[in-house]
């Protein structure tokens, strides 16, 4: 017989990105998640300004450098974001796996990014924007911790059980 055990759960960072907001596609990404059993525990509607994006994006300019940090900045502070903190098992996983590809034109068919847009680096650099991606999905677990941090106080988490936890986990 099988033991009633709770199974490791994650928590992690997804941005709807303007993109996604004035295209009216909330409703549509959010059932995505919903779908696949990841429990929503935070959820904010944010209007990102420079001191924000900067910190949100701490190490994109090192990384990819000065030019890439500008063009993204410039396109998150464009529009409302819709910042949610999703969990589940494997929640990271599961959530880069929904979203599909950073560029839509390489995400598969039955993503979100591979069903909703096509746009391509290839694009992105000839018209200096950034890749209309709709979603930002932390990377790992510990960018997932550190950006939950960042747009959540703890108090703004919830915590309750879903019918899919109690059959699915």
């Amino acid at each position: 017989m099988a033991q009633d055990q709770e199974q490791p759960v994650e928590r992690t960072l997804v941005l709807l990105k303007p993109d996604a907001v004035v295209r009216g596609f909330a409703g549509k990404i959010i059932s995505r998640f919903e779908d696949a059993a990841l429990k929503i525990v935070g959820i904010k509607m944010k209007q990102m300004d420079a001191e924000f994006t900067r910190r949100h994006y701490f190490d994109l300019e090192e990384r990819m450098g000065p030019e890439v940090y500008n063009v993204t900045a410039t396109f998150m502070q464009q529009g409302p974001v819709i910042a949610l903190v999703l969990e589940g098992a494997d929640a990271v996983a599961t959530v880069r796996k929904i979203v599909g590809s950073t560029f839509p034109n390489e995400a598969p068919a039955g993503t979100i990014r591979g069903d909703y847009s096509h746009y391509s680096k290839a694009a992105s650099i000839a018209s200096g924007k950034a890749a209309a991606n709709l979603v930002h999905a932390s990377g790992n677990k510990e960018e997932a911790d550190q950006e939950v941090d960042l747009w959540f106080d703890k108090d703004e988490l919830q915590d309750y059980r879903t019918l899919a936890e109690i059959f699915t986990y």
